[in-house]
């Protein structure tokens, strides 16, 4: 065999019996023997017929050929071909893939051998294309621009490409011209152009130059697309944000229409869910619409707080009550009267505190450290977990008696992989308030990385979509966010199941590791830069390379 083909040999069932380091080079991925490719990953899609794995589709004995078919595969010049594998009995048990990368004159060899023109090809994109020459005459049209324009192909080509977008930038600050002029490729330009009817449309174009070997240029290219198609509706009454939570799903709107009848009890409250779902967005709501709105909302982490400071914290101290004492303090329990106070990872406090939170709810008192009078509980107590409390129950953790005693009225929150209808309205939600936040005017986000989005099974819930979010509007520079923009997190955007994690970083760090390491690229390792383009300072910026071990020599030109 060829020793510049890649090699993959799998299983009827989906399971890769071996591979060559050829074929993980091209692949852009480790491809261990014994694992397992799923029939929905990339690895699947690319080598696919009528939608299923090919290696699922040879019963009839036919080898299969062709291109690559997923981008992040880098499957441009790429061909695979697929032999059947029998057993004994003749039966096909699996296939041999082998994979070939090969120059432009193959490339053409290749199409012209599946029957396909390299117009056929673009007449396929969901981006309307057309080329310009030198004198600024349309040299091509495919389909889609002609669905966007109105005009077609006969009417467009040889036309000056003004004639048939009429836009007010056409002989000013044109895309095309700038690009044309200065050889610079330009990405996400909003245009406004009139369709051959006359109606005013807003558009989404890239530009680039075409050349040939010896920097010859021979014209122009430019992609477009209809900004309305990139819209993604979110009306109705129910779209509305209610006290700051967003939702349209079942789950969400039932947790909306008991609020306000939660808020007007004195019942404790036990909000269970896990990270990133919005639990302390719930208590505030609740404080919100309680009759003790105008008093303070005073919130606890029991799990961020050390141990040996966490009781003084709650229930404040007198002087003299420990070591460094000087003067008495209040605690959350005083400081929260007349209002509310939220006791956030409630499954995190240590069993002797359990047993003093127990002894407050109970008796309607506390005591501070070091002291003996009674202070009365004035605040309604909401608590928050992302523990399984009746799991830590069972193995002892957790007393019994307190959590009936927090567990009076339960809001369950869902995780967003269990309400992925509510992935649109979210986006939208958190992009008006990034807007604001980064004085842009980022309308929405590619088709693309909607459904990359709403495939995403986002373990650190709608924090993590928040800062995802977030992660784009730092680089982006167009009206929308493209797949370009998000974090290089290939795992969990690509589904690449054959790659390992680093399982030692949660979601958001490594999602902050790779904003940083980003950043640095961009202005080749300058900290200064780095620290303004990310909006945080030197030092804090340099512990977290630290922490991170982030070598910022690594990115110096």
């Amino acid at each position: 065999m060829d020793g510049d083909c890649g090699v993959l040999v799998v299983s009827r069932r989906g399971k890769l019996l071996a591979a060559n380091p050829l074929a993980e080079s091209f692949l852009v991925r480790p491809l261990p023997s014994g694992s397992f490719i799923k029939a929905n990953g990339p690895l699947a899609h690319s080598f696919s017929r009528h939608g299923q794995p090919i290696w699922e589709m040879l019963g009839c004995g036919e080898e299969e050929h062709g291109l690559l078919q997923v981008d992040d595969l880098t499957g441009t010049g790429i061909f695979y071909r697929c032999i059947p594998l029998y057993d004994e009995e003749n039966r096909v048990t699996g296939t041999v893939i082998t994979l070939e990368k090969r120059g432009d004159e193959a490339l053409g060899q290749a199409l012209k051998f599946l029957g396909l023109s390299h117009e056929e090809i673009m007449d396929q994109f969901p981006e309307g294309v057309f080329l310009v020459n030198t004198r600024w005459q349309v040299s091509y049209f495919n389909r889609t621009a002609q669905e966007i324009t109105g005009y077609s192909r006969d009417e467009a080509m040889g036309k000056f490409c003004w004639d048939i977008f009429r836009s007010d930038l056409c002989h000013k600050k044109c895309p095309m011209r700038i690009t044309m002029s200065t050889g610079q490729a330009l990405l996400d330009q909003e245009v406004e152009m009139l369709t051959k009817a006359g109606q005013k449309k807003l558009i989404l174009v890239s530009t680039a130059q075409i050349k040939k070997p010896g920097n010859r240029v021979l014209g122009g290219v430019e992609t477009f697309q209809d900004l309305e198609c990139l819209q993604h509706p979110t009306e109705g009454k129910d779209s509305q944000p209610f006290a700051d939570i967003v939702g349209v799903s079942p789950q969400m709107q039932e947790i909306i229409h008991q609020l306000p009848t939660i808020a007007a009890s004195e019942s404790n409250v036990l909000i269970l869910g896990e990270s990133g779902t919005g639990k302390e967005l719930i208590a505030r709501a609740l404080h919100t619409l309680s009759p003790r709105r105008k008093g303070p909302f005073q919130a606890v982490n029991c799990s961020a707080i050390p141990e040996t400071l966490l009781e003084s914290e709650l229930f404040g101290y007198e002087r003299g009550a420990f070591t460094g004492a000087v003067s008495s303090k209040a605690g959350k329990f005083e400081l929260a009267k007349g209002g509310t106070l939220f006791l956030d990872e409630i499954g995190d406090l240590r069993p002797d505190l359990q047993v003093k939170l127990l002894r407050v709810l109970e008796g309607r008192g506390f005591e501070r450290v070091g002291g003996n009078r009674k202070i009365p509980l004035e605040a309604r107590i909401v608590a928050a977990t992302n523990v399984d409390l009746q799991e830590a129950m069972r193995q002892g953790k957790f007393r019994d008696d307190l959590y009936y005693r927090l567990f009076t009225v339960p809001i369950h929150l869902p995780p967003l992989r269990e309400k992925r209808e509510d992935i649109p309205i979210l986006v939208k939600y958190f992009l008006e308030q990034l807007n604001r936040k980064f004085n842009k005017r980022i309308r929405g986000v590619d088709p693309k990385v909607m459904k990359l989005f709403c495939r995403h099974p986002w373990p650190g819930n709608v924090r993590e979509m928040q800062h995802v979010l977030e992660y784009c509007f730092v680089f982006a520079k167009g009206p929308f966010i493209t797949e370009r923009h998000l974090p290089r997190m290939e795992s969990a955007w690509a589904g690449r199941e054959l790659e390992d994690l680093d399982s030692s970083r949660s979601p958001l760090q490594a999602l902050e590791r790779e904003t940083i390491i980003k950043a640095l690229e961009r202005v080749y390792g300058s900290k200064h830069e780095a620290a303004r383009l990310l909006q945080i300072s030197r030092s804090k910026l340099w512990r977290k390379m630290r922490s991170y071990a982030i070598n910022p020599a690594e990115f110096k030109k």
